[in-house]
């Protein structure tokens, strides 16, 4: 029993150092969770602690440039992976390029002429590349980058489970259809996210990563003049927020003139976005409807968010890493991609 025991023992040491060396990063777990044998090929913060351990800090020295230079950048990034995570998953796809057979995600209604930050995370994959190379995927990139932003602009910190791959594919149509719009009603906004497999906590707590960044005229046009259908603005909006978004939002043309998300604090990660929805200066109509949509979970987690900045970190910090978990690609699925913006 002895010999049986040891022997099994290297066998397992042997099978795990083959297989590792192949596919460095490779986190060989006992549980349930697929593989083959019994080997678990789930996410774990600890991905890369032997293969790659300054991945974290390549990220965090080329963000802190990044962000110091334009502040904008960190909800630019944290918007990113959000995109990424809508299509098919955490997968990077959204920042492949179009080729003869993939059509970019980058071209979809959500994102054209609206997402961006990808030459910080040219930066980032270039610099792992030269510590590390093709051990960091560009989809671990973009979930360490969206934690990083959210720390440097004063937010939550989380133990950020990785190993995810890179998809070989991206999906156009499920760009166009599984990003919520602006102007989503709230039941809209709880099926998008549902589709997702997250809940209306998740939404309320992911959406108050609007506490940084901006959005463009185009995106909150239709609630100062044609709210309704009827020419008029949205009635839930304060009037002297509407005034002071007319002088930003014309009803003519000005569509990329931009109006922070959380005017109190746009560059730093607070809950003032929350105290803004309550007295009624919530940007978008996306935003403003988890307080005026008549579900009595979305107020009730608005009006807490707005009181107790503690409590959104602690759920902000839970739905993110319930979103960076939605159908990753690990194992022997996808690749490593040595460019980010297209497959090996």
């Amino acid at each position: 029993m002895t010999f049986f025991t040891s022997s099994f023992i290297v066998l397992i040491t042997c099978l795990s150092a083959t297989v590792s060396q192949a596919h460095p990063g490779f986190n060989f777990g006992w549980g349930g969770h697929g593989g083959f044998g019994g080997i678990s090929f789930g996410l774990s913060p600890d991905f890369y602690q032997f293969t790659c351990p300054q991945a974290n800090n390549i990220v965090m020295s080329v963000l802190e440039k990044a962000i110091t230079n334009e502040p904008r950048m960190a909800a630019s990034l944290l918007r990113l992976h959000f995109h990424d995570c809508f299509v098919q998953g955490c997968d990077a796809s959204v920042l492949l390029d179009d080729t003869a057979i993939i059509a970019s995600e980058k071209k979809a209604g959500p994102n054209k002429n609206s997402i961006r930050g990808f030459q910080v995370i040219d930066e980032i994959k270039s610099k792992l590349e030269e510590a590390c190379p093709l051990t960091v995927s560009c989809a671990d990139i973009l979930s360490l980058a969206a934690r990083g932003s959210a720390v440097l602009s004063g937010g939550p910190n989380w133990d950020l489970p990785l190993g995810r791959r890179d998809s070989k594919t991206a999906s156009l149509t499920g760009a166009n259809q599984n990003i919520p719009p602006p102007n989503a009603t709230l039941a809209n906004l709880v099926k998008f996210f549902k589709r997702q497999g997250l809940d209306e906590v998740d939404l309320v707590a992911l959406s108050g990563g609007h506490t940084i960044g901006v959005a463009r005229c185009v995106t909150f046009k239709q609630r100062l003049y044609n709210q309704n259908g009827n020419n008029q603005p949205d009635e839930t909006l304060e009037k002297s927020y509407y005034f002071g978004l007319k002088s930003v939002c014309p009803k003519t043309g000005g569509d990329n003139n931009i109006s922070p998300l959380d005017f109190g604090s746009p560059a730093k990660f607070d809950n003032t976005y929350f105290k803004l929805i309550i007295w009624g200066k919530g940007l978008l109509f996306s935003d403003q409807v988890l307080l005026t949509g008549n579900v009595e979970n979305t107020i009730e987690l608005v009006k807490s968010y707005a009181e107790d900045e503690g409590l959104f970190f602690e759920q902000f910090a839970k739905s993110m890493i319930k979103m960076g978990n939605i159908k990753p690609l690990t194992g022997f699925k996808g690749e490593v991609r040595k460019n980010c913006h297209r497959v090996n």
